[in-house]
């Protein structure tokens, strides 16, 4: 019994450590993205645009609205929207991006400029996401 246990705090361990360096892995790419994509509106800190584009810093519409979030960066968004309790109501455009790199993108944002969000986004979650 004391073997399994040992068996099992070892797995979990390497478990946890497995998510969290798929996670890092994911940010760092998805900051690259960022970088090509989205820095243009959203700026360097995602402190965006005051009443034209959205902060994605400390951003409770992240936070509220995964789904949502994902379909915005997977087909483009427009019409309006509430983000720390301002209204915005513009247009994004779909970047393009392919599945895996909307979910690096959204790991990267979700865990960045005081966001934090352990619950990794997957390829897998975003294929789901349908206009």
């Amino acid at each position: 019994m004391k073997n399994y246990l040992v068996y099992l705090v070892v797995f979990f361990t390497l478990t946890i450590a497995s998510a969290q360096d798929n996670l890092n892995e994911s940010i760092e790419r998805g900051k690259d993205i960022y970088t090509d994509f989205c820095i243009n509106c959203h700026m360097p800190e995602g402190e965006g645009v005051e009443n034209l584009y959205p902060p994605l810093a400390k951003s409770d519409y992240l936070s509220k609205n995964r789904e949502a979030s994902i379909r915005g960066i997977k087909y483009g968004q427009s019409g309006e929207m509430i983000v720390n309790e301002v209204k915005y109501n513009g247009d994004m455009a779909p970047m393009g991006l392919s599945d895996d790199e909307v979910a690096d993108v959204m790991n990267y944002i979700t865990n960045s400029w005081g966001n934090k969000n352990d619950d990794i986004v997957t390829e897998e979650e975003v294929s789901k996401v349908k206009k």
